[in-house]
């Protein structure tokens, strides 16, 4: 006996629609390794259609007011907060999450990013009108900037496309969505419940691969291309963009420094830095993965924190007390376990280290100590659910250690002397820092990085900025 895949479909100019040529890609769930859907392999048609549709509906919706524009993003905000159930299941789907983790942890924060957009609306702010030359009156014009193509990740499908359509929507662009090919399911719900509430053409959504995404990127239409993505495809990103000189926002991998000083709290720490690190199978850019901790706490750190992953459970999403799922897909578990399978001689797996299982992609709770800087795995970002540990001596290695990466996304200091925290908090050089925690956001407050690691920013009214243009106005008053 077969089961009978789902079918999932472009959204485009209010309707859904398969692939101009009729060609499809297999969708796996990441827990079972099993394909339960297919979805578009969107081309040039179908990247052409979706533009020319949100090129049309672009000059109405632009001249919306912002309580419009709120409006109908509160009104986004309870839909999806009524159809909670549905996304929560195409999501697990998805990327095999924990279910309670998903209710939990993803779609309140979703709904909250959303309402502080629909507030965002009504508030932008800029210079006030003024005589800056004897005669004439300048004033300040906050526009929105067009067409908005958005490529989303699979690491947090529904989370990321909010990131990306709520500050665009609320500032009056309209938004032509890719999912990751791997992800595709929720975004498709969330345009089903998107569309029976916004003008058609104000949000689309089509499925497909790379050369989806680089369709969409090179279009002439968008005045815009957002991705959250790794280094490599932001820099194609970037690089096709610069063809036609549109604006670029780019959030990519990260690589975050954990810096734990003699005086933390140990077990606490630990505690904590074990959530951060294994949450969503260190599937996070965020995720504190690169754990610096002072030489003389050293042993007794690694020693805590690996039981602290022999004790982290992974499993299927309605297991219960299991903090993450699996990895999404079977090429990032294979990127994962070569890290662990070429590190050099001096580094030692203190926990984990392989596979859980036959079935999906799971991988265990891993530690790993004796590192040095330039090794691969402190470098580059792996992904998974790996903790890399190292030692250091004093503040300025602590901080020559952390910094040297091409990352600059996140990063944490652990430690109860509040000057120290204030001089690492200056010089280490990432966009995000925190103290005596790790990976809490808020809609309110900025996302992004500075180096490898991309730029623009994602949530807060800096986010919302992003997705707008200023214009000077000067009138003579003679």
């Amino acid at each position: 006996m077969t089961t009978e895949l789902r079918r999932l479909r472009n959204y485009i100019d209010g309707e859904f629609r398969d692939a101009a040529d009729g060609r499809t890609i297999e969708v796996t769930n990441p827990a079972t390794g099993e394909v339960y859907a297919t979805s578009p392999l969107s081309g040039q048609a179908d990247v052409d259609a979706a533009m020319e549709a949100a090129a049309a509906a672009f000059p109405a919706w632009r001249d919306t007011t912002p309580s419009e524009r709120q409006k109908v993003l509160l009104k986004i905000a309870d839909a999806f907060e009524e159809r909670a159930e549905e996304l929560i299941a195409a999501e697990v789907l998805n990327t095999g999450k924990p279910t309670a983790l998903v209710a939990s942890e993803e779609v309140p924060p979703m709904v909250d990013q959303i309402r502080f957009f629909a507030g965002a609306a009504r508030l932008l702010e800029g210079r006030s009108a003024g005589e800056y030359m004897e005669g004439m009156t300048s004033i300040i014009r906050r526009e929105p900037v067009g067409v908005c193509a958005q490529v989303a990740p699979w690491n947090y499908p529904m989370m990321m496309a909010v990131w990306k359509f709520a500050p665009a929507l609320a500032a009056g662009n309209t938004v032509v969505l890719k999912p990751s090919d791997t992800t595709p399911a929720s975004t498709v719900l969330m345009a089903e419940i998107i569309g029976a509430i916004v003008p058609k053409g104000v949000f689309n959504v089509i499925c497909g691969d790379r050369e989806t995404g680089r369709a969409m990127v090179e279009h002439p239409t968008p005045a815009m291309a957002s991705i959250t993505g790794s280094v490599r495809a932001g820099m194609q990103v970037a690089e096709s963009a610069a063809k036609d000189v549109k604006r670029v926002h780019l959030e990519l991998g990260g690589k975050a420094p954990v810096v734990v000083f003699e005086d933390t709290d140990i077990e606490k720490a630990v505690e904590d830095i074990s959530v951060a690190g294994f949450f969503n199978a260190g599937q996070d850019c965020t995720a504190a993965t690169r754990v610096l901790v002072h030489e003389s706490i050293h042993d007794e750190f690694v020693a805590a924190l690996a039981k602290a992953a022999a004790e982290t459970k992974t499993g299927q999403p309605d297991d219960e007390d299991v903090l993450y799922g699996p990895l999404n897909n079977a090429n990032q578990l294979k990127q994962v376990a070569g890290f662990i399978d070429r590190l050099p001689a001096h580094a030692k797996v203190e926990a984990g280290g392989h596979r859980v299982g036959d079935k999906g992609y799971f991988y265990a709770p891993t530690v790993v100590s004796g590192l040095q800087q330039d090794d691969e795995i402190v470098q580059n970002e792996v992904f998974g659910p790996v903790i890399t540990v190292q030692s250091f001596a004093d503040e300025a290695q602590a901080l020559e250690f952390a910094n040297g990466v091409e990352y600059a996304l996140a990063s944490s200091v652990w430690t109860k002397d509040h000057q120290r925290a204030m001089r690492m908090s200056k010089s280490l050089d990432f966009g995000c820092v925190w103290i005596n925690t790790h990976i809490p956001l808020v809609a309110e407050m900025p996302h992004g990085g500075f180096k490898k690691s991309g730029y623009g920013k994602d949530l807060s009214a800096y986010g919302f900025e992003d997705y707008t243009r200023i214009k000077h106005v000067m009138t003579s008053l003679g």
